[in-house]
């Protein structure tokens, strides 16, 4: 029973206000979001701020729903919020393939060195020329969390297996 008191400690400790673990759907989606939406509510939190996370929180969330790929071993996609003094903190994982690290380091790579003016471009390119995935995307998510955050995107690949990674991604909400 300890791990409960350890598991509430780290979140204490990362100031994690929500974590969630396990099967994303539509429906879950909805249920986190108005779970965050109610945390920063009660907290008297700024509405431009929320919208701002909640933007973020709606992508990373459909990112994982849409693109998270079925691996061995079975690994589940997590998604957690943390509240600083300064800044909301958004944090996804999710297994991806190894053969689709390649594309995805390139693509945010190519988003964060642009400035607020080069990803208005960009996402006005995707819309105009680029069509819809299988998968139901254009490519806009991560372009959209970084215009809606104003930050860099983070993100790191841990490997599960010889076939799979762990796909985690960060982005930051400056509090006003």
């Amino acid at each position: 029973m300890k791990y409960i008191f350890d598991l509430h400690k780290t979140m204490l400790d990362n100031n994690l206000i929500l974590v969630y673990e396990g099967e994303f759907t539509q429906e879950i989606t909805k249920s986190v979001l108005a779970m965050a939406e109610r945390n920063m509510d009660s907290s008297g939190e700024e509405s431009a701020v929320k919208r701002k996370v909640f933007n973020v929180m709606v992508e990373c969330l459909q990112n994982i729903v849409k693109h998270a790929d079925a691996v061995a071993n079975d690994h589940s996609a997590v998604f957690m919020i943390g509240k600083q003094d300064n800044e909301y903190i958004i944090i996804s994982g999710n297994p991806i393939m190894n053969e689709n690290i390649d594309g995805l380091k390139a693509k945010i790579d190519q988003i964060n060195e642009l400035d607020k003016d080069g990803l208005k471009e960009l996402y006005k390119n995707i819309i105009k020329n680029t069509e819809i995935s299988d998968k139901g995307g254009a490519g806009l998510g991560f372009v959209d969390m970084a215009r809606k955050s104003g930050n860099k995107l983070g993100y790191d690949f841990v490997a599960l297996d010889a076939t799979s990674s762990f796909f985690c991604l960060k982005a930051s909400v400056e509090r006003l």
